[in-house]
């Protein structure tokens, strides 16, 4: 465009740089670096989408009489143990070279299952940890609370039995404190939300499911 206006005046068109000298002489313009975003996120915030969730959230409690108290959230997060991430440290100003920190070499895979509820309270948490058998250092050696449930797999990830597992322990957390008949229990896609043993347990315990969109649990 601005090449076009130049030549309607018969002048030369514009440098290399026109731009970014263009850009500071603008103060209200700034020049920022633009980020990768995934596609599916980008469509999972569409407001009629987030309006139509948020909706059926709102007659999913309505239909069935639920309390803030029982509507439940739930997800999880895995960490690697052993890895020390680096910071600051103070040093002598003689000294030549960055300062070390010796990490131990297990670097085994945990996730840590977490449930909150509407009002603020959680539940004790869930952990799996990579392994076969339960050690009793877990429980005699550690200052891990004796409420904290700890479940196993080959690799420290969550699995359809451990998705169960967590669920009964959901159950028994949460009936005595339960307010009304039902309890809502909102989760995100996970492959082991879904099996045919996971639903059924819910259906005989009244507790009520729903599926966040795909790519959304950051964003509701």
């Amino acid at each position: 465009m601005a090449n076009r206006l130049l030549a309607d005046r018969d002048a030369s068109p514009v440098g290399k740089r026109w731009a970014i000298n263009f850009i500071k002489r603008q103060p209200q313009l700034k020049t920022c670096f633009q980020r990768r975003y995934d596609y599916q996120r980008a469509k999972c915030e569409d407001p009629i989408a987030i309006r139509n969730w948020f909706r059926l959230v709102q007659n999913t409690i309505a239909k069935y009489g639920i309390r803030s108290d029982d509507i439940w959230n739930f997800d999880e997060t895995g960490f690697m143990m052993g890895v020390i991430s680096s910071g600051i440290v103070i040093t002598s100003s003689e000294r030549h070279g960055n300062p070390k920190s010796v990490q131990p070499g297990n670097r085994e895979w945990v996730t840590a299952i977490q449930a909150i509820n509407a009002e603020g309270q959680a539940i004790d948490p869930f952990i799996v940890v990579a392994g076969q058998y339960h050690l009793a250092n877990w429980y005699q050696e550690s200052n891990l609370p004796a409420t904290w449930a700890i479940a196993t797999t080959q690799n420290g990830w969550t699995d359809n039995k451990t998705g169960l597992e967590w669920l009964k322990h959901f159950n028994r957390c949460t009936t005595d404190r339960s307010v009304g008949a039902y309890r809502l229990l909102i989760f995100d896609g996970h492959e082991s939300h879904h099996s045919a043993d996971f639903q059924i347990y819910c259906e005989e315990n009244n507790i009520i499911t729903l599926c966040m969109p795909p790519h959304s649990s950051y964003l509701l």
